[in-house]
């Protein structure tokens, strides 16, 4: 039961993660200046992608996971450091 737990509050960990990112890692101004703009329609020319504004959310989505995964092998590896200096085995 215990490990069940473990497991689903690390699922939920990581979700909030993923959330928190999407709301808060912004690369933009709101809204884009014309020379941000001018570099999307060249990087989407370069990769060949006709709908611009999907591969500035893919690319964001992207960016937001990477920002969520580095953020929770942090916590992860800080909570085990943690535990290991408090004397307890169990991670």
């Amino acid at each position: 039961m215990a490990t069940l737990v473990r497991k689903l509050f690390k699922i939920a960990l990581f979700i909030g993660l993923f959330f928190l990112a999407v709301r808060y890692v912004h690369t933009y101004p709101l809204p884009m200046t014309e020379p941000q703009q001018h570099v999307l329609f060249v990087i989407s020319d370069a990769f060949g992608v006709e709908d611009v504004e999907m591969l500035y959310i893919l690319s964001m989505t992207a960016i937001d996971l990477m920002v969520a995964i580095i953020a929770y092998k942090v916590i992860l590896k800080l909570w085990r450091r943690y535990r290991m200096r408090r004397g307890s085995v169990r991670v």
